[in-house]
């Protein structure tokens, strides 16, 4: 006769909102829709969201994923990914003849429109972000090079040097971690009294309520699992404001097969949530794994209902 073992009690405190945005939605669906139009292969120039499962799924459907425009073929569709593009890029689509259709997230393009606007006005730009990203390398490539000066850091706003502190821009980011960010434009505005912002905040809202979420339910929580990707700058941050909000024990995992259920020993209210590129299918793989090991309580804390859709482009709305 065989006994079964009690599971141990855990309680999931789900954060909410969490998972995709608007714009990730919206940029699946264009590749989704670009299959439907013009038939496998449709490439994408970069990952078009960065999340592993959201590509690995595209390339099944037929979405063929490439760095650069080179490799590309002649006469063939191609997606620019969510996270924007240089113009350079569009630009040599078009005189390649491509069939190119734009999936930058609404949000990042404002952000796009703001750079050109303060060049046109002869102000020196100063964006906040991480080098290296899409996003910043696609802002920065709206504007002639070496009009931009990139501060990541409260350090590197204390010493950037722009040419005419009268004339000065700042723009942001839509990914960055909201504290992260006013800690960089309090000096900048210290130092730079004249310096304009932009009217509304680039941070964009989905950024922004994953990390409100996340402020909430971390000081409950003994750890916090974030699931998204490595290379998903909103994911990243997730995990940094978990643990500053006082939830130590923060994570970052791309989904249930990669969990090391031994770092919740101890652990009776695990926090989760998902990045903006992450979707709620590994949410749920992540519970019903949880499942399987413990007797689990759910609750689910919400700080807002996001309502926000973004159409699509006219080509693939036709």
């Amino acid at each position: 006769m065989t006994t079964s073992v009690a599971k141990r009690p855990l309680t999931l405190v789900l954060a909410s909102p969490r998972g995709f945005c608007a714009g990730v939605d919206r940029a699946i669906h264009i590749v989704e829709r670009a299959l439907e139009k013009y038939g496998a292969p449709v490439y994408v120039r970069h990952e078009i969201v960065h999340n592993k499962f959201v590509v690995e799924s595209l390339a099944q459907k037929g979405a063929v994923f490439v760095e650069e425009l080179n490799e590309v073929p002649d006469e063939a569709a191609v997606v620019f990914s969510a996270h924007g593009v240089p113009k350079t890029v569009p630009a040599e689509a078009d005189r390649r003849g491509l069939t190119s259709l734009d999936a930058t997230c609404p949000l990042v393009t404002k952000v796009h429109r703001e750079a050109e606007l303060h060049h046109a006005m002869g102000r020196q730009i100063i964006m906040i972000g991480h080098a290296g990203h899409p996003e910043v390398i696609g802002t920065i490539g709206q504007v002639p090079e070496g009009t931009v000066l990139l501060v990541g850091t409260p350090e590197q706003a204390e010493t950037v040097a722009p040419k005419d502190p009268s004339m000065l821009a700042y723009i942001t980011q839509t990914t960055l971690s909201v504290d992260d960010a006013a800690a960089v434009i309090d000096v900048l505005q210290r130092r730079f009294p004249d310096m304009v912002g932009p009217k509304r905040e680039d941070i964009c809202y989905a950024t922004t309520n994953r990390q409100a979420a996340v402020k909430t339910i971390a000081p409950h929580c003994e750890a916090l699992m974030v699931i998204g990707s490595p290379n998903s700058s909103n994911s990243s941050r997730l995990v940094e404001v978990a643990a500053r909000a006082g939830c130590a024990r923060s994570v970052l995992v791309q989904r249930a097969a990669e969990v090391d259920w031994s770092l919740l020993d101890g652990v009776d209210r695990l926090g989760i949530t998902a990045g903006a590129s992450a979707p709620e299918i590994l949410v749920e793989e992540v519970v019903a794994a949880a499942r399987e090991r413990f007797d689990v309580t759910i609750e689910e804390i919400r700080v807002t209902t996001e309502t926000v859709t973004f159409k699509l482009p006219q080509a693939l709305s036709e």
